[in-house]
């Protein structure tokens, strides 16, 4: 039982850096900050919760406490994420190479 739990660890942490790898990567391709900010604030998500995951299956955090913290991140991340791209698009940093912005009146 415990190598399956171990497999399963390993596998959930090599996705979740995988995920965060790939957060790091589209943070630093992207050009603007709004695409930026989906590239950090979704994918890095996936990853944090799959290396929590990982925190729970491989070390002695109890259940409860782990899935506190991925409940707590799943409603976190978004209501960042959106607070940041609002106040971006508020002082006016401008997106970059769009045809036309529908957000505008």
């Amino acid at each position: 039982m415990e190598n399956i739990s171990i497999l399963f660890s390993i596998i959930a942490i090599s996705i979740g850096t995988l995920f965060s790898l790939t957060g790091v990567l589209g943070y630093i391709r992207f050009p603007d900050v709004y695409t930026r900010l989906h590239a950090s604030a979704k994918v890095s998500v996936f990853g944090v919760v799959l290396l929590m995951t990982a925190a729970i299956i491989f070390t002695p955090l109890s259940f409860g406490k782990g899935l506190v913290l991925i409940s707590l991140l799943l409603v976190s991340g978004p209501v960042i994420s959106h607070a940041l791209a609002s106040a971006a698009y508020r002082i006016n940093i401008p997106l970059v190479k769009t045809e036309r912005n529908e957000l505008d009146n």
